[in-house]
């Protein structure tokens, strides 16, 4: 399913060869609509939900919409999943539920903190989720990546801002340098939702995707200019820095809960995932604006 919209855009999807474009169905609509939510899911044996509103400055912005979608559009998923039976429903929540780590590594018990709009928008949307497993039965596992990255990546995350500056402009401006973060490469997160949708008896389980190793901003950006053979000058810009106790210092992952259910552990080393970024964003650069700070 991809969000409706006039120009009848696919997203990423875009990019898939032609030969694969022909083995899946399109779907485009809203998953603030429960009648379409429950359209769309007729006949589906297992529903991935990736469908949020995941920016982090933006929700400072608009903090409704993160609840209109995030909570109110996962009730819609797991309510339709209940009507129509749907044997799973792998929901997916993210680190951004912990806030700053109180221990680590962090594992799927740390305490819950809403340090963001969108943060508590996904504590609110991982708990209907956890409630309709505990209510209905229904076949519910929740899967909470740490930092996603990898090519076609949106200008709004951090390592495409840094690459986009770092192709254009003369001087790479972040927010905060000092924030920890644990990056996996897109393709590790896709395996783990493929072993979530495969792996029998894990019902109602909550499992965090991470590679368990974490680096501040400033390490990722000297790595990225290093890896790309250039020097630039690093600035942390107070305009895009968010508020001081909103900001999420740590995030480290416990991974071995991920290994003992579903055999899952992160296979692509950082650098190379860095240079397949880099490569990409280097042969899209018309998708970025890097001198645009992008909420």
């Amino acid at each position: 399913m991809v969000r409706y919209g006039s120009a009848s855009s696919w997203g990423n999807l875009e990019f898939a060869p032609d030969d694969v474009k022909g083995q899946f169905r399109v779907v485009a609509g809203n998953i603030d609509d429960g009648d379409f939510v429950m359209h769309a899911m007729q006949g589906i044996d297992v529903v991935c939900h990736l469908a949020a509103l995941i920016a982090i400055p933006y929700s400072y912005v608009a903090p409704r919409s993160y609840v209109r979608t995030n909570v109110e559009g996962t009730l819609n998923v797991v309510e339709a999943a209940r009507r129509l039976s749907v044997r799973r429903v792998v929901h997916t929540s993210t680190s951004e539920v912990y806030g700053t780590a109180v221990r680590v590594p962090i594992d799927e018990e740390h305490p819950l903190q809403g340090q963001s709009p969108y943060s508590a928008s996904k504590i609110g949307a991982d708990k209907i989720a956890e409630s309709y497993y505990r209510s209905f039965d229904t076949g519910v596992v929740t899967l909470r990546p740490f930092n996603t990255f990898g090519p076609r990546q949106s200008a709004r995350a951090f390592i495409p801002t840094i690459i986009s500056q770092a192709l254009t402009q003369d001087v790479i401006k972040l927010g905060s340098l000092t924030p920890e973060r644990d990056m996996t490469f897109v393709t590790d997160t896709v395996a783990g939702f493929v072993a979530a949708s495969v792996t029998p008896g894990i019902e109602g389980q909550t499992i965090n995707l991470g590679t368990g190793s974490t680096y501040t901003i400033g390490h990722f950006a000297e790595r990225i200019l290093k890896l790309m053979g250039v020097e630039k000058e690093i600035v942390a810009d107070t305009a895009r820095m968010r508020p001081d106790k909103s900001e999420v210092l740590k995030l480290v992952s416990d991974n071995a809960l991920a290994a003992k259910l579903m055999g899952w552990s992160p296979q692509v080393d950082l650098d190379e995932g860095l240079r397949q970024s880099i490569e990409f964003i280097r042969r899209n650069i018309h998708l970025y604006r890097p001198a645009v700070y992008t909420v």
